[in-house]
């Protein structure tokens, strides 16, 4: 169990990684997350079951870890505010426009919805696994990644219509390109 465990955590880390800068807004305190979380699944790795689904634990190790680290912090500011320019990055000047008119568009999303889309969207996680991932029931788990794409559409189209999956992934096969032609330590 061991070994598996181990590489099933090495797997996942760029996942984790994704979840947690959707969380945090912050490149520091994600590998400060990530790091916490892997520690505290190493802690707990007699309490995981094999043949479930690891992928949704660590998910859900992390989420909590987060929300911990919230409710000790006690902040009053805005955890969202991260200038847009974080996201922006070298490439084409439309892509770039692209690039941020969605990041900026993704900060304005309440954290719930903003989670449960890059969870669905960017990470291929079913409705099943992001409600166990996040707590809540599928239901609630859809209708906040809908909600999402609707908002996101309102906002980047100016209209009230719902954004078509096709639309959404482009957007973000955009930014998963600009994230990865990025050099590995500043990602």
């Amino acid at each position: 169990m061991t070994n598996s465990f181990h590489d099933e955590m090495i797997a996942i880390l760029p996942r984790l990684r994704v979840q947690a800068l959707s969380l945090t807004r912050n490149r520091a305190a994600a590998d400060d997350l990530v790091q916490d979380a892997v520690c505290n699944a190493l802690a707990a790795q007699h309490s995981f079951t094999p043949g479930t689904n690891f992928s949704a634990w660590m998910h859900r190790i992390l989420r909590n870890r987060f929300i911990s680290d919230l409710r000790k912090k006690r902040e009053t500011g805005n955890i969202e505010d991260v200038p847009a320019s974080a996201m922006a990055g070298s490439g084409a000047h439309e892509e770039r426009l692209v690039v941020k008119e969605l990041a900026e568009a993704m900060n304005r999303l309440p954290a719930d919805q903003r989670e449960a889309l890059v969870l669905v969207v960017m990470q291929g996680m079913s409705y099943d696994e992001l409600a166990v991932a996040t707590g809540c029931a599928v239901g609630t788990a859809k209708s906040r990644v809908f909600r999402a794409r609707r908002q996101l559409a309102t906002w980047l189209y100016g209209e009230e219509r719902d954004i078509s999956t096709v639309v959404l992934r482009g957007a973000v096969q955009r930014l998963r390109t600009h994230v990865q032609a990025r050099p590995a330590a500043s990602v």
